[in-house]
C-alpha cells in the first residue's frame, strides 16, 4: 500500500512538471482548426438577439455534441490523463469533506437568492430546457463541456459541466495569472449586463466563507471568492452577476439561444490548474450557488442528462435537460435509488447515494457494509460525480472487486509497471473473452446494472483491455464516475431525493 501511494505521487508529480510543455503540444495539435470551436458553427450576436425576441416552443432542447478524436490521442494517453485529474480532484473532494466548509445559509437567505430568478420565467414557456454538451476527449481531459453565451451582447464560451462543483466561473478581464484558452478572456466591461454583488449583499456568504470575511474591507466593496484544489489548482476573483445565454436545439431543427438573467458567477483574475480547453467551470451540484439550484424557480428542482460514449470518435450528441421530463418519467426502465437529505450528508455540495453491496458476473461479493458507511470525521460514503471519469473504491473494497472479476475472466492478468490500471488482459490476436457485468446494490433495495463496455477500458486498442475501476486515495469517498454512467440516462430529483438511471443509446434520445 505504501508503495503504490508512492508511485501515485510520484506519477503527479511528474505530471505535474510536464503539464505547461503537454499543454503547449496540445495548441499545436490544431486548436484553431478544432470544428467546435470555428465561429461559422455558432450563431452570432444579432442573430441571438433577434431569437430571443421570439416565442419558444413547449420543448427546448440542448444536444450535447462529441468531439473527434485527433491524430496521436491513443486510449492509453487518455486514461493516463484522465486519472491524474481524477486523483487530484478526489483529493479535493477529500479535503471539502474534512475540513467543513462553513456556509451555514438560512433558509430564509437561500430563499432570497433563488427569487431573483423569477423574473426571468417569462423568458422561458415550457416545461423543461435542454442544452449542448461536448465531450473533452479530443482536448485530453475526460469530462463533458457545455456550450453557452455569457454577457451582452453574448461571447461563446466552453465550460466543464461539473456535478461535483457548485460555483459557475469562467476566466475574466484582467487575467493576472491564467490558465491558456481558446479564445479571448472574458471581459466585464464590454458587457452591459454584468454586476458586481457588494460584500454588504446577502448573497455573498454563499461564496465567502466566515473567515474570508476580512477580505471585505468596505461594504461596498466587491464580494471577493477563492476556491482552492488539492493540488494547488485556484480561482479567484469577484463574486458577480451576469445573463447566461443558453444554446439549445428545437424540435424543428433550427438552433434557437435562451437567456438567464443575474446567475452568480464567479468572474476569476488568478486561475490556475486541470482546465486545458475550458473557458471555466458550470456546476450543478447540490448547493445554492449552481446553475442548475439558480435555476429552480424557473424549472423545478430537477434535471437529468444522457451522456453518449465519452471517448467515441464519431460526431453523436448527448443531451442534458434542466426541468421535469415527461418521456423520461414514463420509461418503464427508469429505477430510482434513494438520494441522501442535507442532514445525512457530510457536504451539501455533492450528491451522496448507500450503498450495500457490490455485484459482479451476477453474484454478490461480500464486502463488510461498514465499508460504504461515513467515518466520524463525515469522509467515506458514495458520491456520483460527472467531473469524473474513471470509478474509485476505498482499498479494502478496490481488493475484493478486482478479485472477484480476476476470479470471472479466464485469462492471465497483465502486470506492468507503466499501466495506470492494474486489471489488464492481452485480447490482441483477436481473444474472445468474457467479461462479467458489474452491478451496484443499493441500500433501499434497487439495484443498478452496468453492461460491460462501461465497466472495461481499451487502454491499447485491440491489445489491451482494463478494469475501469481504481482504488480511491487516503480511504476517501466512493466516485462513481462518467464512464460507468454513460448510455444511462440519469435524471436528479432533488426534491424527491432520489437519482434515477434507465439505459439509454444517449445517441438516439
Amino acid at each position: 500500500m505504501i508503495l503504490k501511494v508512492f508511485l501515485i505521487l510520484v506519477l503527479i508529480s511528474i505530471i505535474s512538471l510536464t503539464f505547461k510543455a503537454y499543454i503547449e503540444v496540445e495548441n499545436q495539435n490544431g486548436h484553431n482548426n478544432d470544428p467546435i470551436l470555428t465561429s461559422s458553427e455558432f450563431l452570432k450576436p444579432e442573430s441571438i438577439e433577434k431569437q430571443q425576441d421570439e416565442d419558444a416552443s413547449t420543448s427546448e432542447k440542448l444536444h450535447l455534441m462529441r468531439l473527434p478524436f485527433r491524430h496521436g490521442n491513443e486510449p492509453r494517453k487518455h486514461v493516463l490523463d484522465s486519472t491524474i485529474k481524477d486523483l487530484v480532484r478526489i483529493q479535493t473532494l477529500h479535503r471539502k469533506v474534512i475540513e467543513k466548509k462553513n456556509t451555514n445559509i438560512m433558509p430564509r437567505e437561500k430563499d432570497v437568492v433563488l427569487a431573483s430568478l423569477k423574473s426571468s420565467k417569462d423568458e422561458f414557456s415550457g416545461n423543461n430546457m435542454m442544452a449542448t454538451l461536448v465531450s473533452g476527449a479530443s482536448l485530453g481531459t475526460g469530462e463533458y463541456f457545455i456550450d453557452m453565451f455569457i454577457g451582452t451582447p453574448p461571447k461563446h464560451v466552453w465550460l466543464i459541466l461539473d456535478t461535483g462543483s457548485d460555483l459557475n466561473w469562467i476566466q475574466c478581464v484582467p487575467c493576472y495569472d491564467c490558465f491558456e484558452q481558446n479564445g479571448s478572456y472574458y471581459d466585464p466591461k464590454d458587457s452591459s449586463s454584468f454586476k458586481n454583488i457588494s460584500c454588504r449583499d446577502p448573497r455573498c456568504p454563499l461564496v465567502s466563507s466566515l473567515d474570508r470575511f476580512d477580505l471585505c474591507e468596505d461594504e461596498n466593496q466587491t464580494c471577493p471568492y477563492f476556491y482552492d484544489y488539492a493540488d494547488g489548482s485556484n480561482t479567484t476573483g469577484d463574486f458577480s452577476l451576469e445573463t447566461f445565454n443558453m444554446n439549445l436545439t428545437w424540435p424543428n431543427g433550427d438552433e434557437k439561444m435562451k437567456r438567464v438573467v443575474d446567475i452568480m458567477f464567479g468572474c476569476g483574475h488568478f486561475n490556475k490548474g486541470y482546465f486545458h480547453g475550458a473557458y471555466g467551470l458550470l456546476g450543478l451540484g447540490r448547493g445554492p450557488l449552481s446553475f442548475s439550484s439558480q435555476l429552480q424557480s424557473i424549472y423545478g428542482h430537477s434535471f437529468s442528462y444522457c451522456l453518449d460514449d465519452l471517448f467515441s470518435n464519431t460526431s453523436t450528441s448527448s443531451k442534458l435537460i434542466f426541468g421535469e421530463n415527461k418521456d423520461l418519467l414514463d420509461d418503464p426502465n427508469l429505477n430510482f435509488t434513494t438520494l441522501l437529505d442535507e442532514q445525512e450528508s457530510p457536504n451539501e455540495s455533492f450528491y451522496y447515494l448507500k450503498i450495500k453491496s457490490i455485484i459482479v458476473g451476477g453474484e454478490m461479493v461480500d464486502i463488510p457494509e461498514q465499508i460504504w458507511n461515513f467515518s466520524l470525521e463525515g469522509d467515506g460514503g458514495t458520491i456520483i460525480d460527472s467531473g469524473s471519469t474513471l470509478t474509485y473504491f476505498p482499498s479494502i473494497a478496490y481488493d475484493i472487486i478486482k478479485d472477484a472479476f480476476k476470479e470471472k475472466i479466464k485469462l492471465q492478468p497483465i502486470y506492468e509497471v507503466d499501466f495506470v490500471m492494474d486489471t489488464c488482459y492481452n485480447v490482441s490476436g483477436g481473444k474472445q473473452v468474457e467479461l462479467p457485468e458489474f452491478g451496484i446494490h443499493f441500500a433501499d433495495g434497487s439495484v443498478w446494472n452496468f453492461p460491460v463496455e462501461n465497466v472495461f477500458y481499451p487502454y491499447e486498442l485491440n491489445e489491451v483491455l482494463c478494469l475501469a475501476i481504481l482504488e480511491t486515495p487516503h480511504h476517501s469517498s466512493t466516485i462513481i464516475g462518467n464512464l460507468l454512467q454513460q448510455n444511462f440516462h440519469i435524471l436528479y430529483d432533488i426534491k424527491n431525493y432520489r437519482l434515477g438511471y434507465s439505459p439509454r443509446r444517449c445517441a438516439e434520445v
